[in-house]
């Protein structure tokens, strides 16, 4: 006998799911700034992670703290690009 999920089974798999990739996968934030949680490896693509959040508020990021042990954060801020700075080279 074989069993199938049904629609509702499905998406709400998919929803849970999605839900535990958004929070423990990537930034976490809003306009100001956020953290990301560090683990071995993720220094290489930090800036681009906090770069990716802070662009979708046209802003820039700039990485503020890191605490390389495990259950600890990446700190970092947006701000807003001014006459120079990275955002408008």
């Amino acid at each position: 006998m074989t069993r199938r999920l049904s629609r509702n089974h499905v998406r709400a798999l998919t929803g849970a799911v999605l839900g535990l990739w958004l929070w423990y996968g990537g930034a976490r934030g809003n306009d100001t700034g956020g953290i990301i949680p560090w683990s071995p490896g993720i220094d290489a693509s930090a800036r681009q992670i906090a770069a990716g959040h802070c662009g979708a508020y046209a802003k820039y990021a700039v990485i503020t703290s890191v605490h390389p042990w495990y259950g600890d954060y990446i700190g970092f801020v947006c701000r807003r690009p001014v006459r120079w700075g990275p955002a408008l080279q």
